[in-house]
């Protein structure tokens, strides 16, 4: 698995051609609910007095993601901010400060982040969350992984009852548990869900 990343680390990251030109600066991440993905980033100007641009970059144009910037080919691949932003979902569905819900029906805590694997895929891997007491007593931030398919109700992000089984207290750790759960999401769940996971106490 490639390096973890919280979305918001993201921002004020320059953007870069693969000739080697700045061109711009992440402003925002765009993160689609509905689909459980990223779609693409605003940008802003280089510099402190710098303002948003009308142009974005869609997630399909993007080269990598790395620790230092979000390498694109060229300028080219850039497109209308309302293209990526668009209308619906992607535009007006704030994923921090959702609900996450199990699909057991618990509440098991509440958005702050999103975690994206870094590299070419940025795939959305979890959710940092501060956790809610039916996952953990002592309502600590915490690291949770999302399911393949990411259900979306209404406001609230629906994750697996026994994602509850694989948290981590920091990104390194939650890699390792990452893994994990979709290992054990590959085979077929038996078993009722414990209170951790959003079952009954």
């Amino acid at each position: 698995m490639n390096t973890l990343m919280l979305a918001s680390e993201l921002t004020k990251r320059v953007v870069v051609t693969l000739g080697g030109e700045a061109v711009a600066q992440i402003r925002d991440t765009v993160f689609d609910a509905q689909a459980g993905r990223i779609t693409g980033f605003t940008l802003s100007g280089r510099g402190l007095l710098s303002g948003p641009l009308k142009e974005s970059l869609p997630f399909s144009g993007v080269h990598a993601i790395g620790a230092s910037a979000v390498m694109i080919p060229s300028e080219a691949v850039l497109e209308n901010r309302n293209a990526v932003v668009g209308t619906g979902e992607a535009e007006r569905g704030q994923v921090i400060g959702a609900p996450v819900l199990t699909d057991q029906g618990c509440e098991v805590g509440t958005v702050l982040d999103v975690v994206i694997e870094a590299g070419v895929g940025g795939r959305v891997i979890g959710f940092e969350i501060a956790a809610h007491e039916n996952l953990d007593s002592r309502k600590r931030k915490t690291f949770i992984p999302r399911g393949e398919t990411l259900a979306v109700s209404g406001r609230a992000l629906v994750v697996p009852a026994h994602a509850g089984r694989f948290v981590a207290d920091d990104l390194p750790s939650f890699s390792a548990q990452v893994e994990a759960f979709r290992a054990q999401t590959a085979q077929p769940y038996a078993g009722r869900p414990t209170a951790r996971e959003g079952g009954p106490a």
